[in-house]
């Protein structure tokens, strides 16, 4: 589907950009006023990980004019086998400035706003309104449905991505001109039923396949040029290398896109409409340890992370260990579990498992080792 351009041509470009993007002026679908819209592009990417590395690093050097990254990671050492956006010395920095960083040096001329921050209910639509059009770049249900939520109710694009190990899709959402992602997820997978990177692993090039395809689209839709995913969805093996489309329609009964809609405002949690559990901060979980009878504080991270640091009087309990069962008898015999690992993720997975398990007693420390390094 052809959709017109979505940004407004400069007056002109300098003599540098005409040499700097000689190649793409000279590609008839875009021209000097395609890359002209381009300069005028303000495009923001939530998420500086594995899709974020190769969207903002292509979009950057194609002279988007503004980019915008909202992500409150830091980069720790096992992003690196992916996250190409950051290198050694970025390790322990926030991922909005690592990449700001290396954007600035591929390209100067494009400005970069940065957001240290979650994505909430409460910030979406003031930071989406900012710009013209959204990349998904996160790993989680809940930040998918509330990016997508404020882009229709903005009426802007979004652009989704998502990888699985060796697999990958990619698709553009724009109610405007089709559906949108609750079309194609109605309600999210049940709790537990999707694992993520961190536990089951995803290829590291796959990430540079699967965003690169998400810059595209962004290009397309700055310019007008070919035709953006708009009602399909691009499905990528990495394994054998085989793609297929599949055709997706707008559903009739959408409670946000259709006509009729019955969702005219975002969610306020879309971690309960997922699921997913939320956790305790550094000094709630340091007030818990501090009394009788004391919770006991299970790091599920790998042994290696444990040597390389941990919190005093934790317990190493590996995620995989976890949910094969081996520490059933340790969590039947805790007056309450605490579990963390490095940032949230994992130790959500372990307190997923003791609450299905009946272990009602349970929390995690949100935001993971991470938080409890920052004093947070």
């Amino acid at each position: 589907m052809k959709v017109p351009p979505i940004t407004q041509m400069k007056e002109s470009l300098s003599k540098e950009a005409l040499q700097r993007y000689a190649r793409h002026i000279s590609l008839p679908g875009i021209g000097i006023d395609g890359q002209r819209g381009i300069a005028n592009a303000k495009v923001l990417c939530i998420g500086a990980g594995g899709l974020g590395s190769p969207i903002l690093l292509y979009l950057a050097a194609a002279g988007v004019g503004t980019l915008g990254i909202i992500d409150f990671d830091r980069v720790d050492a096992s992003n690196l086998q992916r996250q190409i956006i950051h290198s050694n010395s970025s390790v322990g920095e926030l991922k909005v400035i690592s990449a700001k960083r290396a954007i600035t040096e591929l390209n100067p001329d494009v400005a970069v706003v940065t957001y240290a921050e979650r994505l909430t209910h409460e910030n979406a639509l003031e930071i989406f309104s900012e710009f013209d059009l959204v990349i998904d770049a996160t790993d989680n249900f809940a930040t998918r449905y509330l990016a997508n939520d404020a882009a229709v109710l903005l009426r802007k694009p979004y652009i989704w991505g998502s990888i699985f190990q060796f697999d990958g899709q990619v698709s553009t959402f724009w109610a405007e001109h089709g559906p949108c992602y609750r079309c194609l997820h109605a309600n999210p997978p049940a709790p537990g039923s999707v694992p993520s990177c961190s536990v089951a692993g995803v290829l590291g090039v796959l990430c540079g396949t699967i965003g690169s395809l998400q810059a595209t689209e962004a290009l397309k839709l700055i310019t007008g040029f070919g035709d953006p995913l708009i009602g399909r969805v691009l499905s990528y093996d990495g394994s054998s290398s085989e793609s297929e489309i599949i055709t997706l329609k707008k559903n009739p009964n959408c409670p946000i896109c259709s006509t009729t809609p019955t969702q005219t405002a975002l969610l306020e949690s879309y971690e309960d409409f997922c699921g997913e559990y939320g956790g305790i901060g550094v000094g709630e979980m340091k007030a818990k340890l501090a009394t009788k009878p004391t919770p006991v504080l299970i790091d599920v991270r790998e042994v290696i992370e444990w040597d390389a640091g941990h919190i005093e009087g934790a317990v190493l309990v590996p995620l995989s260990g976890l949910l094969a069962g081996e520490a059933d008898n340790l969590l039947a015999a805790a007056p309450e579990i605490i579990f963390y690992c490095r940032s949230g993720k994992r130790s959500e997975t372990a307190l997923r498992y003791a609450r299905t398990a009946g272990y009602r007693s349970s929390t995690h420390l949100a935001g993971g080792y991470i938080a409890y390094s920052q004093g947070a």
